[in-house]
């Protein structure tokens, strides 16, 4: 599950507005749609824990782009669950002077009620943050969605990080990636879920139901599946057409499972009939 701020989304969701020349970045808080309304503010924040945030909104088959802005305090490559409060205030003044001016409601967060019952952690500590947030490639499908909706979401100078409404599965290079994301768009995988999956609980449970091997950059198959789902992120990018690519993403899938063409030619037809 992508990150998940417990109903505070309107606090940690941001719009940017402009690069202020001493580099901090002027940011609006995004309360459209947020379970909790808290007020609307423009602030100055140090951008070193501010990530794009992909939404479920923003993703599609085969693309994956972020249209807001997250706050995540948490370093990456330490363990800790949030940045400790004394050295917030330190390093990060202006964005612990933000979060303090939502800290009734952050409080008031179930979610944040629980850990701090497990210990004192900060006030402002989000869930469903760990190495996998910051990994710079990462698959991506739609919790909710009329079908299973895959795309490679790849960060910039900055990692992606997904919301909750997302399930991710992190890697550290791109054909691995694109491996998956060119399987799991295929019609056999496609098949497989819409025959057991509601349309509002596509979960992590469907690698527990889709046999994808280990990616392995010796084999043939692997490869040209990578190279066809970066060819289709390419075209969507582009307006292109992507039927042609998928055509062959359901030629190599099927032959990587062992079905036979006239197999694939059924659960092809079995998919249309679904819509």
């Amino acid at each position: 599950e992508g990150t998940n701020t417990g109903g505070a989304n309107g606090v940690y969701w941001l719009e940017a507005i402009a690069h202020r020349p001493d580099g901090l970045l002027v940011v609006c808080n995004l309360n459209q749609g947020a379970k909790r309304k808290v007020e609307n503010i423009e602030a100055a924040l140090e951008p070193d824990l501010i990530y794009p945030l992909l939404r479920g909104r923003d993703v599609s088959t085969w693309r994956a782009v972020p249209s807001a802005y997250i706050l995540v305090p948490r370093r990456q490559n330490v363990q800790e669950k949030a940045v400790p409060e004394d050295e917030m205030q330190v390093v990060y003044p202006k964005t612990f002077a933000y979060l303090s001016h939502f800290r009734e409601a952050l409080d008031a967060r179930r979610d944040a009620v629980l850990m701090r019952s497990k210990g004192k952690i900060p006030f402002y500590s989000i869930g469903a943050v760990n190495d996998y947030t910051f990994a710079p490639y990462k698959v991506v499908w739609r919790e909710q969605a009329a079908r299973l909706t895959t795309a490679v979401a790849t960060g910039g100078e900055k990692p992606i990080v997904p919301d909750h409404k997302l399930m991710l599965v992190p890697f550290e290079e791109p054909e691995p990636a694109h491996y998956l994301c060119a399987l799991l768009n295929s019609s056999p995988a496609q098949f497989v879920v819409a025959s057991y999956v509601i349309e509002v609980s596509t979960g992590t449970h469907i690698l527990e139901n889709v046999r994808i091997p280990i990616y392995n950059s010796g084999d043939k198959i692997h490869r040209q599946l990578a190279a066809l789902s970066q060819q289709a992120h390419a075209a969507v990018a582009a307006g292109q057409p992507v039927a042609e690519i998928e055509a062959e993403i359901d030629r190599l899938a099927a032959q990587l499972w062992g079905l036979t063409d006239e197999e694939l030619a059924e659960i092809q037809q079995s998919l249309a009939e679904l819509g």
